[in-house]
C-alpha cells in the first residue's frame, strides 16, 4: 500500500471518528422536537443558507417558528437558534458552560490567538490583566490619536478630489486604512502609515493586511477537515495557510522586539522614579500594549496570574482583528445610513458644528446627543457582527421567558440541550425584531433613542441595551475604545465632507461571511460602498 493511500485512509478514519464524537451526542437533546426549517443538505444542514443570507434569514425563521428554532448543522445535527431573552441571559452569563465552539477556537488561535481564542481560567487571567488598559481614563488618553488619524483620512480623500471639487470613491479602503493606522499607534505605538499615499508599505503592515484579508471560512469541506483534523495542515497545506504562516512569523518576530523594547522602557521609567517595581497605579500610557505590559508587570498581582510573553504577544493581532475591520465596517454603515437620509446627515452636521474645536475631548464627544443616537442606531440596525455561537459543554436545561409548543403539540417551559449542541445567538435578528422594537424596527431612526421601547430593558448587553458588543464575562473588552474611535471618526468626517450615495440605494446589500456583514453591491461578493464626497464649506 502506497504512503499516500495509508495517509488518506488514516485521514478518513480520523474524520469518521471525529464526526461520530462531534455529531452523535447532539441528537440526544430535546432540540429535535423544536419547530424549525427542514435541512437543506445532509452534509451542511442549513449552514450554507445561513451563510448566504448574512443574518437576514434568522428573523424570518423566528417570525415563522417562534423565538426558539431548531436549525440543522453538519450532518443534520440539531442546534438551537433563540431570541428568548431569558435563554440568552443564561447562555451568555455562564461562559464555562457555553464556550465558543472548539473548531472556531482552533481556527481563531491558529491565526490571531489572544483573548479572543481562550476560555476558562486562561480567559479570566488575560481579562484581569487587560482590563486596566481599557478603562475610561486610558481611552480618554487615546482620543487625540483617533481624531488625528481621522483628520489624516480627510487629507487622504481631499488629495484625490477632481477639479470640480468632488470625489467618487469606495470608502471602505480609506476607512480600513484609517482604522489600521489607529490600532497601530493606539494599540502598540507603531506607525503603519497606511494613509500615506506615496509611502511604501512596511513589513508589519503587509503581514497584518494578509491576516485581515484572509478571514477563516467554515463553508468548505477542505476548511472543515483542517479544523477537525489539524495535523493534515502539515502534510497538505493550502495557499492560504502558507500565507498566514508567513504573516504570523513576521508578527511574532516584530512583536517580540516591541515587547522587549517596551519592557526596557517601563523598567527605565520606574528606575528614574526611584522604584525598582511597577504598581497598578502606574498603569497609564499612550498605547494599549504598554498599558497591558505595565499591568502584567505590577507587583500586586500573583505570579500565577501573569501572562507569558507569548500570551502578551498574542494580543497584538487580537487588537487588530477586534478593533480594525469591525470599526471600519461600522463607519461604512453609518455613512451609508446618512446618505440614504440627507436630512439626518444635515441634522448631525448642525450639532457637530456647535463644537468650536476640531479636537474635542472624549467627554465632549460623549456629550453630543444626536451623534450618540446615530451611533446607537447604526450599531442596532447594522451590527457588524450579525451572529455569535456558543457550544454546550455538558447537558443542561435552558430557561425561557415564555412557554412554547414543540412539534408534538406539547407545551414546554424550558429547553434541554446536550453536550456539543450549539446555540446560535442572532444579534441582528434581535436588534431588528418588531416584537421588541416596533413596526419600524427595520428603519434607521436615531430619534427612537429619545424614548426607547420598554421591551429592551431586559436585553442582555454590555452597552446601550444592544448585543453588538455581547454580554456577560466574555463581552467585548474594547467596547469603549471602539465607540470613542467611531464617534471621533464620524465627528471629523461629517464636519469636513458632504456624502452622497454613488449608486441607487437598492443596489447596496450586505455581503460577507458567516459572522460579519459589510455593505456591498448587489451581484458582488466583496465589500464595496461607492460614495460621492464634496468638501463642506462652512458659512
Amino acid at each position: 500500500m502506497s504512503a499516500i493511500l495509508v495517509f488518506l485512509t488514516g485521514v478518513a478514519v480520523v474524520a469518521i471518528v471525529k464526526i461520530w464524537q462531534t455529531v452523535l451526542p447532539r441528537y440526544r437533546a430535546s432540540l429535535r422536537r423544536l419547530p424549525g426549517p427542514p435541512s437543506e443538505s445532509f452534509v451542511w444542514g442549513n449552514l450554507m443558507k445561513i451563510t448566504a443570507a448574512h443574518g437576514r434569514l434568522h428573523q424570518a425563521w423566528v417570525e415563522q417558528y417562534g423565538p426558539n428554532v431548531k436549525i440543522h448543522g453538519m450532518f443534520t445535527a440539531p442546534h438551537l437558534l433563540t431570541t428568548d431573552l431569558d435563554a440568552l441571559h443564561h447562555v451568555l452569563s455562564h461562559p464555562a458552560d457555553y464556550c465558543k465552539p472548539g473548531t472556531n477556537r482552533r481556527t481563531i488561535s491558529s491565526n490571531i490567538a489572544g483573548i479572543l481564542a481562550v476560555e476558562g481560567q486562561q480567559h479570566r487571567n488575560q481579562r484581569r490583566v487587560m482590563n486596566p488598559a481599557f478603562g475610561p481614563a486610558q481611552i480618554r488618553d487615546l482620543t487625540g490619536i483617533f481624531l488625528d488619524k481621522a483628520k489624516n483620512l480627510c487629507d487622504y480623500w481631499g488629495g484625490q478630489m477632481s477639479e470640480d471639487g468632488r470625489l467618487c470613491t469606495y470608502i471602505g479602503d480609506g476607512l480600513s486604512k484609517m482604522t489600521l493606522d489607529v490600532i497601530g499607534l493606539a494599540g502598540f505605538n507603531y506607525e503603519f502609515d497606511a494613509l500615506q499615499r506615496n509611502g511604501k508599505p512596511n513589513e508589519l503592515n503587509l503581514a497584518f493586511k494578509e491576516l485581515a484579508s484572509s478571514p477563516p471560512q467554515a463553508a468548505t469541506m477542505n476548511e472543515w477537515l483542517r479544523r477537525m483534523i489539524p495535523f493534515t495542515n502539515k502534510f497538505y497545506p493550502d495557499e492560504r495557510a502558507v500565507k498566514l504562516d508567513k504573516a504570523e512569523a513576521v508578527i511574532k518576530r516584530i512583536g517580540h522586539q516591541l515587547i522587549k523594547e517596551k519592557r526596557e522602557q517601563i523598567l527605565s521609567e520606574s528606575s528614574e522614579k526611584g522604584s525598582q517595581s511597577v504598581e497598578k497605579r502606574d498603569v497609564r500610557g499612550r498605547d494599549l500594549l504598554t498599558l497591558l505590559m505595565k499591568a502584567n508587570m505590577a507587583t500586586d498581582i500573583q505570579d500565577s496570574q501573569r501572562l507569558t510573553d507569548d500570551e502578551v504577544l498574542a494580543q497584538i493581532p487580537a487588537f487588530l482583528v477586534a478593533g480594525h475591520e469591525t470599526t471600519s465596517t461600522a463607519a461604512s454603515w453609518t455613512l451609508f445610513a446618512l446618505t440614504k437620509q440627507p436630512a439626518l446627515q444635515r441634522k448631525l452636521r448642525y450639532e457637530l458644528l456647535t463644537i468650536e474645536t476640531d479636537t474635542p475631548t472624549m467627554e465632549e464627544l460623549n456629550a453630543l446627543p444626536y451623534l450618540d443616537q446615530v451611533i446607537h442606531e447604526t450599531l442596532r440596525l447594522h451590527a457588524p457582527v450579525v451572529m455569535t455561537i456558543r457550544e454546550a459543554q455538558h447537558d443542561d436545561v435552558i430557561p425561557v421567558s415564555q412557554p412554547y409548543t414543540d412539534e408534538r403539540g406539547k407545551v414546554q417551559h424550558n429547553i434541554g440541550v446536550a453536550a456539543k449542541n450549539r446555540i446560535f445567538i442572532p444579534i441582528l435578528a434581535l436588534q431588528t425584531s418588531k416584537q421588541i422594537w416596533g413596526d419600524d424596527a427595520l428603519e434607521f431612526k436615531p430619534e427612537r433613542w429619545d424614548n426607547p421601547p420598554e421591551a429592551i430593558a431586559n436585553m442582555p448587553g454590555i452597552w446601550g441595551h444592544l448585543l453588538t458588543f455581547l454580554a456577560g464575562p466574555h463581552a467585548c473588552i474594547g467596547y469603549r475604545f471602539s465607540l470613542v474611535e467611531l464617534k471621533a471618526l464620524i465627528f471629523t468626517l461629517i464636519r469636513n465632507f458632504e456624502f452622497e450615495l454613488g449608486v441607487p440605494v437598492e443596489d447596496v446589500v450586505p455581503v460577507g461571511g458567516f459572522i460579519v456583514q459589510r455593505p456591498g453591491l448587489r451581484g458582488q461578493k466583496v465589500a464595496a460602498l461607492p460614495l460621492i464626497l464634496r468638501p463642506y464649506k462652512r458659512t
